[in-house]
C-alpha cells in the first residue's frame, strides 16, 4: 500500500497532462504536457488552501526555469475535461488528481466541481473563469 501511494505520485499533473496530449494527438512531448497539467492542479490546490502563494510560485518559476510551458491556449476546456474523464486513474465516475499539501507532500482530489476545474483552466489559460 505505501509503495502504491509513492507510484501515485509520480501521476502529479498527469491527469491534465494526458488530456492535453490528447488534444494535441500526441505531437506534444509528455513532458511538456505534463508540466502544464502541473500548473493545473497546482492551481486547483491553491484554489482550496492546499498550497500557498509561494509554492504555486515555485512551480511556476522551476518550470519556466527548465523551458517547461506554465499556460496552455484558451478555449479548450470542454475537450480537456472529456479527455480527463478518459483517464485509467478514475475511480467511480470522478476525475482523480494527485495534489500537493507541501513540497513532497501529496493528497488525492476525487470531488473537484466543473467551477473549481474550470478556474484552474482560467488560470492556466488567461482566461476569465466565466468563459
Amino acid at each position: 500500500l505505501k509503495e502504491a501511494g509513492l507510484r501515485e505520485t509520480l501521476n502529479y499533473g498527469h491527469t491534465f497532462g494526458h488530456a492535453v496530449e490528447r488534444r494535441e494527438k500526441y505531437t506534444w512531448r509528455h513532458g511538456r504536457a505534463v508540466a502544464v497539467g502541473m500548473m493545473f492542479i497546482a492551481h486547483l490546490s491553491h484554489a482550496r488552501g492546499l498550497i500557498d502563494d509561494a509554492l504555486l510560485d515555485i512551480h511556476r518559476d522551476i518550470l519556466t526555469s527548465v523551458g517547461l510551458p506554465t499556460t496552455y491556449a484558451p478555449g479548450h476546456f470542454a475537450e480537456l475535461v472529456e479527455g480527463m474523464r478518459h483517464d485509467k486513474k478514475n475511480r467511480g465516475g470522478h476525475i482523480r488528481f494527485v495534489a500537493l499539501t507541501g513540497i513532497g507532500q501529496t493528497t488525492r482530489i476525487e470531488d473537484a466541481t466543473d467551477a473549481e476545474l474550470k478556474a484552474a483552466y482560467a488560470a492556466i489559460s488567461n482566461t476569465s473563469a466565466a468563459h
